[in-house]
């Protein structure tokens, strides 16, 4: 390499220079170091050689020009490894090229700072001393100063070892790419990953029956937003929703936006605001669930107006290597993070969940869990609270009417999830109670705060489903699928295909009461309505899978309004075809 000749000739030309020092030795002359190993000026060193005497012992090796020319071409050189770590210091700004000389040193200034970092300089007894000085206008070379030339190799060395440490400086890169399931940004050291993630839900509804709404296309859902860990005790996930009716220009809203703290399995803090720990098919995600919609169950859950979600923090974790699950967390109760909370006692949940066979590999009740919650929460009537809406979930019909409440409000749910291969079952029960104390106006002829009976609901809701290809899925996940249609193959499967079609059909229903009372007031006798009313419906549907992230869902619904709350209106049923595109990343 140029670098190894170019120390190989500085080495000779030292030599040389030496040899006629040594001649010179005893004879007053302006390049000769004082005994104490001062350095002579830069003036001194542009002097001509002047010998004083011609020893024939001492035959002068190297003329003054060579030496001039030597430590030009160093001084040279370690401007240009200057430049060329300057460079790498500043990598936004680009470096300007390494001009060319008429030197021999140009083509060494010319090498790519790795190579030159790669080609080791072998120690070297003696050379010039390079100025830190700049050449002055019209110099050809910078300027240079003589004396304790043996530093001179080390300052470049040093150097060069500078640039390879700052190289080196920034660690193994940041890295991205796909985990087969995600796309992953993650950090140098490894501790710090975020994975951006979402979904988009396009649905087509069509209902036959009085009264019905009409038939609409609508995009249901369009979320996205990021998750990610810092080392194995940090977890953290954003999600928005852009399809969202909710406040604000854009209609953007935030659905998830929390810390998960994990000090080991079985005991984790997490906080923000996140889904309620109430019931199974709550938790399960959308992209997850067997059909379009929930089951009739589901307007129980605690804040169903709100997607189930509200601001707060839970203690969770699994037990035995996840035989047992629990949760215990205190929320605002009032749905999103903008809806204030009107009493000073937040909504508390508790939750738990047992896989008594989870550890036994073999047995065929491995993957059978069951499990309930609880939930209390308190109303205030003087804020205008009232009962949940109940609005089927597929916009067929209201079932029922809302109410005021004041006063403790109690839910309570049971649970079991059995999958076995490509066949699961799954069932919950809710129910749920609505104190109404001091309930009524100070109007004339009104209750006059009167305490009325308690509102109470009870829903319900099992289904089945069965993959026909083959595959198996997992709780709260989606199956690998053997032969996708199109896009990335999942690992383990065999080629393009049909994809998987799975069959599902649940049944579900909810009843709720609400009893009368007669006051027999002397002067204002008062008199309650009594309401008891149910609502049942029949779900079918075929799920294709074209791939791990693409499914097309066909739901038929048959509802059933057997008990109408409005009064005139007649038992019925209606007829509601669903279908939804959905793509998940």
């Amino acid at each position: 390499m140029r670098i190894v000749r170019f120390v190989l000739l500085a080495t000779a030309c030292s030599c040389l220079v030496f040899s006629t020092r040594a001649a010179d030795s005893g004879k007053s002359s302006p390049d000769q170091p004082s005994a104490t190993g001062a350095s002579g000026t830069s003036s001194d060193a542009a002097k001509p050689v002047t010998s004083t005497s011609a020893a024939p012992t001492a035959p002068a090796a190297a003329t003054r020009e060579e030496v001039e020319e030597l430590r030009a071409e160093v001084a040279e050189l370690r401007a240009a490894i200057k430049k060329l770590m300057d460079s790498k210091a500043q990598p936004e700004t680009p470096a300007a090229p390494v001009a060319a000389a008429p030197t021999p040193a140009s083509s060494a200034a010319a090498t790519p700072a790795t190579e030159i970092a790669a080609a080791p300089i072998p120690p070297v007894a003696a050379s010039a001393t390079l100025s830190n000085t700049e050449p002055g206008p019209g110099a050809g070379a910078p300027e240079v100063t003589s004396g304790n030339d043996s530093d001179s190799l080390t300052d470049i060395d040093a150097l060069l070892q500078a640039s390879k440490a700052s190289q080196n400086a920034g660690g193994p890169p940041v890295t991205a790419g796909w985990n087969g399931e995600h796309f992953f940004i993650r950090s140098a050291d490894g501790n710090l990953q975020i994975q951006p993630y979402g979904y988009v839900q396009t649905d087509y509804r069509s209902y036959r029956g009085d009264g019905a709404p009409a038939n609409s296309f609508a995009v249901r859902r369009a979320r996205f937003g990021f998750q990610g860990n810092y080392g194995s005790h940090l977890q953290f996930a954003l999600l928005t929703d852009a399809a969202s009716s909710g406040t604000g220009a854009t209609g953007a809203i935030i659905r998830d936006v929390y810390l998960n703290v994990k000090f080991n399995d079985a005991f984790q803090i997490q906080a923000g605001q996140f889904k309620e720990p109430f019931a199974q098919e709550e938790v399960t995600g959308v992209t997850n669930i067997d059909f379009a919609d929930r089951g009739l169950q589901s307007l129980l859950y605690p804040s169903a107006a709100s997607a189930y979600r509200s601001p707060g923090a839970v203690i969770h974790g699994d037990i035995w290597g996840g035989v047992l699950q629990y949760w215990g967390g205190i929320f605002n109760g009032h749905g999103y993070a903008t809806a204030s909370n009107t009493t000073s006692i937040p909504e508390t949940v508790g939750r738990i969940r047992l896989y008594p066979w989870r550890n036994h590999k073999d047995s065929f009740f491995r993957a059978f869990a069951l499990g309930g919650s609880m939930a209390y929460s308190y109303a205030r009537g003087l804020s205008n609270e009232q009962t949940p809406p109940t609005s089927m979930p597929d916009a067929a019909y209201t079932f029922f009417p809302q109410f005021p409440i004041n006063g403790n409000v109690w839910r309570g749910e049971g649970e079991f999830t059995f999958i076995h291969g490509p066949a699961a079952m799954r069932g919950e029960y809710v129910q749920a109670q609505f104190d109404r104390t001091g309930v009524g106006t100070l109007e004339f002829g009104g209750l006059g705060f009167q305490n009325l009976p308690t509102v109470r609901y009870k829903a319900y809701g099992i289904g089945a489903t069965y993959l026909l290809t083959g595959e198996s899925r997992p709780e709260n996940g989606t199956p690998r699928i053997k032969h996708p249609v199109f896009g990335p193959e999942t690992p383990g499967g065999g080629g393009r295909g049909w994809g998987a079609f799975e069959l599902a059909f649940r049944y579900s229903g909810i009843q709720g009461n609400e009893p009368g009372i007669f006051f027999d007031n002397t002067l204002t006798p008062e008199f309650v309505p009594t309401f008891d009313d149910r609502t049942d419906q029949f779900t079918g549907g075929i799920n294709w899978y074209l791939n791990y992230w693409v499914r097309f869902q066909t739901n038929l619904n048959v509802d059933r309004l057997r008990q109408p709350s409005t009064i005139g209106e007649l038992p019925q049923t209606y007829l509601v075809f669903e279908q939804r595109l959905q793509f998940r990343f």
